[in-house]
């Protein structure tokens, strides 16, 4: 197996993750108020989906998630599509972002150009199914087999297409941790799992944070953690506790500060003053390995990390 993120990370010293895919498209003028949120794009505006993910490459992101977040069996099904129809989405996502970052490079002007950007194949919580908020909460009441098998068909596919590996995000619990890590180990994929926290210390379900990496780090396939769409002032403290648990490369990338309100379907409170060229560079000392941002996180915000990230990385001496 090969380990896509360790080229970046031997070559430039870190990774930049773009940032909220579903605020992007909604920047574009895309309808999202759907149990499919950013899926519902594949549907119908594919090239929404195209340009958001230029966008982000533009902006300095070394890594795109493609738009399968919300996108499963169960929720395609509800809209009267069979499996085959189901599979030819998922697959058309990822080849979607491929040919973004394809045309991106065939573009790129600079001598040398950008190492190639990675496209991670998306995969969302149970909870993003259920479209009820429980991804911020992890009570599903499901065991770590049934979310297996719920996850499964949607990793097969995944699995086999040319994403670059695969990104289990907004992960809130125990359990479905456990589903995701033995997922990765039958697909012999490299994949990145990457926790809701409540606090700086915990997943959304009160699980320790330390005690879910740790079950990451006996995975091999399991090429890297993180955090995201958690609040941007825990970010230091979840780095810190993640490290304690793993030597892989740690990935953070939070979301704006505000609160979604599942009911209303809408983003509450006010968003957090966060210099993000300055929290780049705090991150990154603190340990962090890849940086970018999640929901209402946008272009500017990702342009604003990548300058941080390479502003704080230390100088190299040659040798004599």
């Amino acid at each position: 197996m090969t380990d896509p993120i360790r080229a970046f990370l031997e070559s430039q010293g870190f990774l930049v993750l773009d940032g909220g895919l579903a605020t992007e498209l909604e920047a574009l003028g895309c309808d999202l108020n759907d149990p499919l949120w950013s899926a519902r794009a594949l549907l119908g505006d594919r090239e929404a989906v195209r340009t958001a993910h230029r966008r982000f490459l533009e902006a300095g992101a070394d890594c795109i998630a493609t738009a399968t977040y919300q996108a499963t069996f169960e929720g395609f099904a509800a809209r009267g599509l069979d499996a085959r129809e189901t599979a030819r989405l998922l697959r058309a996502a990822v080849e979607v972002a491929v040919s973004a970052r394809d045309d991106f490079l065939s573009d790129l002007s600079m001598p040398g150009g950008r190492l190639r950007p990675l496209v991670a194949a998306s995969v969302g919580p149970y909870g993003a199914f259920l479209a009820d908020g429980s991804e911020y909460r992890g009570d599903y009441g499901l065991s770590a087999a049934e979310l297996y098998d719920f996850h499964a068909p949607r990793w097969e596919v995944l699995a086999e297409t040319e994403a670059d590996l695969l990104a289990c995000e907004t992960t809130p619990s125990l359990e479905e941790t456990q589903a995701y890590c033995r997922l990765a180990a039958v697909a012999h994929r490299p994949t990145w799992i990457s926790f809701q926290c409540r606090d700086g210390a915990h997943l959304a379900d009160g699980t320790p944070l330390e005690t879910a990496v740790s079950l990451c780090d006996e995975e091999p396939h399991v090429v890297a953690v993180g955090v995201n769409c958690t609040d941007p002032g825990f970010t230091a403290s979840l780095i810190g506790a993640a490290r304690r648990a793993t030597p892989k490369p740690i990935l953070v990338y939070p979301n704006s500060g505000e609160t979604w309100d599942p009911g209303a379907k809408r983003w509450t409170g006010s968003a957090s003053p966060v210099d993000w060229a300055r929290r780049a560079a705090e991150w990154r000392s603190a340990g962090a390995d890849g940086i970018g941002g999640c929901c209402r996180v946008g272009p500017a915000e990702i342009t604003a990390i990548r300058e941080g990230t390479v502003s704080s990385q230390p100088a190299v001496t040659p040798e004599r």
